[in-house]
Protein backbone atom coordinates (compact mmCIF):
# COMPACT_ATOMS: atom_id res chain seq x y z
CA UNK A 1 0.00 0.00 0.00
CA UNK A 2 1.23 3.81 -1.03
CA UNK A 3 0.74 6.28 1.46
CA UNK A 4 0.60 9.50 -0.37
CA UNK A 5 2.09 12.33 1.67
CA UNK A 6 1.76 16.21 0.34
CA UNK A 7 2.38 19.66 1.48
CA UNK A 8 4.25 18.81 4.80
CA UNK A 9 5.70 22.27 4.92
CA UNK A 10 8.18 21.60 8.11
CA UNK A 11 5.41 20.25 10.57
CA UNK A 12 6.99 17.28 12.09
CA UNK A 13 4.17 16.77 14.33
CA UNK A 14 1.86 16.35 11.48
CA UNK A 15 4.24 14.05 10.16
CA UNK A 16 4.63 12.15 13.06
CA UNK A 17 1.16 11.39 13.54
CA UNK A 18 0.20 10.62 10.06
CA UNK A 19 3.46 8.20 9.76
CA UNK A 20 1.82 6.38 12.58
CA UNK A 21 -2.14 6.01 11.31
CA UNK A 22 -0.36 5.08 7.83
CA UNK A 23 1.75 2.60 9.28
CA UNK A 24 -1.07 0.96 11.45
CA UNK A 25 -3.00 0.64 8.33
CA UNK A 26 -0.47 -0.95 6.53
CA UNK A 27 1.61 1.56 4.44
CA UNK A 28 4.54 -0.19 2.85
CA UNK A 29 6.03 2.73 0.66
CA UNK A 30 5.62 6.45 0.44
CA UNK A 31 4.93 9.16 -1.68
CA UNK A 32 6.50 12.67 -1.35
CA UNK A 33 4.92 15.16 -3.43
CA UNK A 34 6.54 18.12 -2.41
CA UNK A 35 6.43 21.28 -0.19
CA UNK A 36 8.41 19.44 2.48
CA UNK A 37 9.65 22.04 4.75
CA UNK A 38 8.90 26.04 3.82
CA UNK A 39 7.01 27.83 6.35
CA UNK A 40 7.36 25.04 9.25
CA UNK A 41 8.86 25.35 12.56
CA UNK A 42 11.05 21.94 12.09
CA UNK A 43 12.28 22.39 8.55
CA UNK A 44 15.33 20.18 8.73
CA UNK A 45 13.60 17.81 11.37
CA UNK A 46 10.90 17.20 8.88
CA UNK A 47 12.96 16.66 5.69
CA UNK A 48 15.56 14.04 8.32
CA UNK A 49 12.09 11.99 9.14
CA UNK A 50 10.87 11.74 5.48
CA UNK A 51 14.48 10.12 4.57
CA UNK A 52 13.78 7.88 7.12
CA UNK A 53 11.35 6.23 5.26
CA UNK A 54 11.71 3.14 2.74
CA UNK A 55 10.86 2.73 -0.11
CA UNK A 56 10.25 6.39 -0.77
CA UNK A 57 9.69 8.51 -3.80
CA UNK A 58 10.03 11.97 -3.71
CA UNK A 59 9.04 15.42 -6.51
CA UNK A 60 9.34 18.72 -6.06
CA UNK A 61 7.10 21.53 -5.37
CA UNK A 62 7.31 25.06 -5.77
CA UNK A 63 8.75 25.50 -2.22
CA UNK A 64 11.61 23.24 -2.96
CA UNK A 65 12.39 25.50 -6.25
CA UNK A 66 11.30 29.07 -4.48
CA UNK A 67 13.54 28.11 -1.44
CA UNK A 68 16.66 27.30 -4.17
CA UNK A 69 15.90 30.27 -6.18
CA UNK A 70 14.35 32.89 -3.89
CA UNK A 71 14.04 35.14 -7.13
CA UNK A 72 11.73 33.32 -8.65
CA UNK A 73 9.66 33.75 -5.64
CA UNK A 74 7.07 36.15 -4.90
CA UNK A 75 7.83 39.49 -3.13
CA UNK A 76 7.82 39.87 0.31
CA UNK A 77 6.26 37.99 3.14
CA UNK A 78 4.93 35.52 3.82
CA UNK A 79 7.20 34.06 1.10
CA UNK A 80 10.90 35.30 1.09
CA UNK A 81 10.95 35.55 5.07
CA UNK A 82 10.39 31.62 5.00
CA UNK A 83 12.32 31.30 2.39
CA UNK A 84 15.67 32.85 4.21
CA UNK A 85 14.53 30.50 7.26
CA UNK A 86 14.21 27.30 5.35
CA UNK A 87 17.34 28.20 3.47
CA UNK A 88 19.21 29.05 7.06
CA UNK A 89 17.92 25.89 8.79
CA UNK A 90 18.57 23.15 5.66
CA UNK A 91 21.76 24.47 4.52
CA UNK A 92 22.68 24.70 0.74
CA UNK A 93 23.30 21.47 0.12
CA UNK A 94 19.97 20.04 1.23
CA UNK A 95 18.22 23.26 -0.68
CA UNK A 96 19.94 22.26 -3.46
CA UNK A 97 19.25 18.62 -3.60
CA UNK A 98 15.50 18.95 -2.47
CA UNK A 99 15.56 21.20 -5.89
CA UNK A 100 16.95 18.70 -8.26
CA UNK A 101 14.17 16.18 -7.34
CA UNK A 102 11.95 15.09 -10.55
CA UNK A 103 8.91 17.25 -11.15
CA UNK A 104 6.58 14.29 -11.32
CA UNK A 105 6.92 10.23 -11.05
CA UNK A 106 5.10 7.71 -12.64
CA UNK A 107 2.92 6.23 -9.95
CA UNK A 108 1.80 2.73 -12.05
CA UNK A 109 0.88 2.73 -15.64
CA UNK A 110 -2.29 4.58 -15.31
CA UNK A 111 -1.40 7.06 -12.53
CA UNK A 112 0.96 9.51 -12.71
CA UNK A 113 1.82 12.36 -9.68
CA UNK A 114 2.62 15.97 -9.81
CA UNK A 115 2.67 18.56 -7.25
CA UNK A 116 0.85 21.64 -8.83
CA UNK A 117 -0.12 20.15 -11.93
CA UNK A 118 1.18 18.80 -15.40
CA UNK A 119 1.81 22.44 -16.70
CA UNK A 120 3.04 24.16 -13.44
CA UNK A 121 3.64 23.64 -9.92
CA UNK A 122 1.58 26.81 -9.02
CA UNK A 123 -1.63 25.56 -10.49
CA UNK A 124 -3.14 22.49 -9.91
CA UNK A 125 -6.70 21.34 -9.86
CA UNK A 126 -10.04 22.60 -7.61
CA UNK A 127 -12.73 20.42 -6.03
CA UNK A 128 -15.58 21.86 -8.62
CA UNK A 129 -13.81 22.15 -12.49
CA UNK A 130 -12.53 25.48 -12.72
CA UNK A 131 -12.28 27.25 -16.44
CA UNK A 132 -8.33 26.34 -17.02
CA UNK A 133 -9.08 22.78 -16.41
CA UNK A 134 -8.87 21.23 -20.41
CA UNK A 135 -5.45 23.40 -20.12
CA UNK A 136 -4.07 21.68 -17.39
CA UNK A 137 -4.62 18.55 -18.72
CA UNK A 138 -3.84 19.02 -22.46
CA UNK A 139 -1.59 16.14 -23.81
CA UNK A 140 -2.39 14.18 -20.61
CA UNK A 141 -2.23 10.11 -21.66
CA UNK A 142 -2.59 8.86 -17.90
CA UNK A 143 -5.85 8.15 -16.45
CA UNK A 144 -5.28 9.24 -12.79
CA UNK A 145 -3.35 11.83 -11.61
CA UNK A 146 -2.20 12.80 -8.02
CA UNK A 147 -1.38 16.46 -7.18
CA UNK A 148 -1.35 18.65 -4.05
CA UNK A 149 -0.51 22.27 -3.84
CA UNK A 150 -3.76 23.86 -3.18
CA UNK A 151 -3.99 21.86 0.60
CA UNK A 152 -7.70 20.99 -0.70
CA UNK A 153 -7.95 16.94 -0.27
CA UNK A 154 -10.52 15.69 -3.07
CA UNK A 155 -11.44 12.82 -5.48
CA UNK A 156 -13.79 13.44 -8.68
CA UNK A 157 -13.58 12.64 -12.07
CA UNK A 158 -12.59 15.18 -14.93
CA UNK A 159 -15.14 16.18 -18.08
CA UNK A 160 -12.22 15.99 -20.12
CA UNK A 161 -11.07 12.85 -21.45
CA UNK A 162 -12.73 11.16 -18.02
CA UNK A 163 -9.26 11.60 -15.69
CA UNK A 164 -9.39 10.91 -12.03
CA UNK A 165 -8.53 13.73 -10.11
CA UNK A 166 -6.79 13.30 -6.50
CA UNK A 167 -5.77 16.03 -3.79
CA UNK A 168 -4.52 13.70 -0.78
CA UNK A 169 -4.76 16.98 0.99
CA UNK A 170 -1.99 18.93 3.48
CA UNK A 171 0.13 16.97 6.11
CA UNK A 172 1.24 20.28 7.55
CA UNK A 173 -1.22 22.63 6.57
CA UNK A 174 -5.02 21.53 5.75
CA UNK A 175 -6.85 24.97 4.19
CA UNK A 176 -9.98 23.04 3.82
CA UNK A 177 -11.12 24.07 7.39
CA UNK A 178 -10.64 20.60 9.34
CA UNK A 179 -7.03 21.37 11.22
CA UNK A 180 -6.15 17.48 11.35
CA UNK A 181 -3.32 16.40 9.11
CA UNK A 182 -4.78 15.27 5.73
CA UNK A 183 -2.95 12.45 3.51
CA UNK A 184 -4.58 8.94 1.15
CA UNK A 185 -3.60 5.85 1.18
CA UNK A 186 -3.26 3.88 -2.73
CA UNK A 187 -4.59 0.61 -2.20
CA UNK A 188 -3.11 -2.48 -4.01
CA UNK A 189 -6.37 -2.49 -5.97
CA UNK A 190 -6.16 1.00 -7.18
CA UNK A 191 -8.99 2.50 -4.57
CA UNK A 192 -7.97 5.57 -2.66
CA UNK A 193 -8.71 6.51 0.73
CA UNK A 194 -8.46 9.89 2.45
CA UNK A 195 -7.57 10.09 5.78
CA UNK A 196 -7.46 12.68 8.42
CA UNK A 197 -5.09 12.32 11.55
CA UNK A 198 -5.64 14.84 14.85
CA UNK A 199 -2.96 16.09 16.29
CA UNK A 200 -1.89 19.10 18.54
CA UNK A 201 -2.00 21.50 15.70
CA UNK A 202 -2.32 24.58 17.99
CA UNK A 203 0.99 23.48 19.51
CA UNK A 204 2.65 23.68 15.45
CA UNK A 205 1.02 27.03 15.16
CA UNK A 206 2.74 28.48 18.35
CA UNK A 207 6.04 26.98 17.77
CA UNK A 208 6.69 29.43 14.99
CA UNK A 209 6.62 32.19 17.25
CA UNK A 210 8.62 30.29 19.79
CA UNK A 211 11.29 29.65 17.28
CA UNK A 212 11.16 32.49 15.24
CA UNK A 213 9.86 35.40 17.32
CA UNK A 214 8.02 38.17 16.15
CA UNK A 215 9.63 37.77 12.43
CA UNK A 216 6.71 39.34 10.03
CA UNK A 217 6.30 36.05 8.04
CA UNK A 218 5.09 33.51 10.38
CA UNK A 219 1.74 35.36 10.71
CA UNK A 220 -0.02 33.91 7.89
CA UNK A 221 1.40 30.17 7.94
CA UNK A 222 0.31 30.71 12.33
CA UNK A 223 -3.50 31.33 11.33
CA UNK A 224 -2.84 28.97 8.66
CA UNK A 225 -2.22 25.89 10.65
CA UNK A 226 -4.35 27.47 13.49
CA UNK A 227 -7.44 27.26 11.87
CA UNK A 228 -6.92 25.28 8.60
CA UNK A 229 -8.19 28.35 6.51
CA UNK A 230 -6.48 31.56 4.69
CA UNK A 231 -6.51 34.12 6.28
CA UNK A 232 -9.69 36.23 6.19
CA UNK A 233 -11.71 32.95 5.54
Amino acid sequence: MLALLYDIHGNLPALDAVLADAREQGAERWLIGGDVALFGPWPADTVARLRELEPATWIRGNAERWTADPSGAPDGDPVQGGVAAARDALGDAVVAELAALPESVAVDDATRAWHGSPVSDVRSFLPQPADDEAELLAGVTERRLIFGHTHLPFRRTSNVEAIELVNPGSVGIPLDGDPRAAYALLHPGGEVEHRRVAYDHAASAAALRERYGDAGWIAAPEHRIANARLEGS
